[in-house]
């Protein structure tokens, strides 16, 4: 299989479901002439023209309503946030509006759109451009929100995305764009909901999702070399749907989980799953379930402390050891 980049994978994606389907269009600011702020979608207005790759107004709250209203007309959008934290600019198109509108009409209209763009922090951007707000999205019932790892899961899960009749938040991150990893030139889709077993093992279960994942899977390598420790690593690779089904399998099997996220830890996805874990699976806890999250204050803008603030593999290797002791 060639490898690609995560950037290059999210185009693919973009490209072949926008010749699939005619009512599948791109918008958000920069994205057509300019090529994307992150040139995600670079190439993409010349191919397809102005009526599907469409450059907005500096306004979220305007291009996500846009969205919405045509969505309930049958078309498909792609709406790309330069900044994640810049949809909170449309908070209430897309977390009031949107994520109701199919309960509310009682079921007579679906908002088949997808919500895309970076979520992470690490970019040295400072506070206001490095939300992680995975675990917001997820708080609403009716938004469903994925965080692909690797080129491979982004290029899947958009396409599952940009597919399904309900309203699809793809968290991104900067710092893998330009990572690569084996991506099929056949076509697939990755399944909502469905979590990936990076690496299997026997005496704990590291949870986690995102960049955090690749993280994760390293420090479960270097302990397996330096310790002798067996880990297994599950990559959620979607927040809600959830795959429970997935992650309590594995902790009965290893009896001990390390959860690992970005957010910060104050009702972070984490806090939700370790709730799961000692609801479903307590008696099979052979102690209590660790978290590493991003440090709880503001996000640094210092390159050197936001490196801490952020899990890495140090603070995971510490954490897992404990929960081993």
């Amino acid at each position: 299989m060639p490898l690609i980049t995560y950037r290059e994978a999210i185009k693919q994606a973009l490209d072949e479901e926008l010749q699939r389907d005619e009512n599948v269009c791109i918008m958000g600011e920069e994205v057509a002439e300019y090529n994307g702020a992150y040139k995600v979608t670079e190439g993409l207005w010349a191919k397809h023209g102005d009526k599907r790759v469409i450059d907005t107004p500096i306004s979220e709250a305007a291009f996500s309503g846009l969205a919405i209203g045509a969505s309930m007309l049958g078309i498909r959008p792609v709406i790309e946030m330069m900044f994640m934290s810049f949809s909170y600019v449309a908070i209430d198109q897309l977390f009031n509006n949107a994520s109701f509108c199919r309960y509310m009409s009682g079921g007579l209209m679906n908002v088949p759109i997808v919500v895309r763009g970076p979520a992470n922090g690490g970019g040295n951007v400072g506070a206001t451009h490095s939300h992680t707000l995975e675990n917001m999205v997820a708080n609403h019932p009716g938004l469903k929100v994925v965080c692909p790892s690797n080129a491979y899961d982004a290029k899947g899960l958009m396409k599952a995305a940009i597919r399904d009749n309900d309203p699809v938040f793809v968290m991104e991150n900067t710092l893998l764009y330009g990572e690569k990893w084996e991506v099929p030139e056949e076509e697939y889709i990755i399944e909502l909901g469905v979590a990936n077993i990076l690496k299997e093992g026997d005496d704990m279960t590291i949870i986690s999702h995102g960049r955090c994942a690749m993280f994760s899977l390293q420090a479960a390598k270097t302990m397996e070399e330096t310790h002798g420790i067996s880990v297994e690593v599950v990559d959620l690779r979607s927040i809600r749907p959830l795959d429970e089904e997935t992650i309590l399998n594995s902790v009965k099997k290893t009896g001990r989980a390390l959860l690992v996220e970005e957010n910060k830890p104050y009702c972070g996805v984490d806090a939700q799953i370790s709730h799961l874990i000692q609801f479903k699976a307590f008696d099979y806890l052979d102690a209590p379930v660790y978290r590493v999250s991003s440090i709880d204050a503001p996000q640094v803008y210092a390159k050197p402390l936001e490196d801490w603030q952020i899990p890495n593999e140090e603070r995971i290797i510490a954490a897992a050891l404990k929960l081993m002791a």
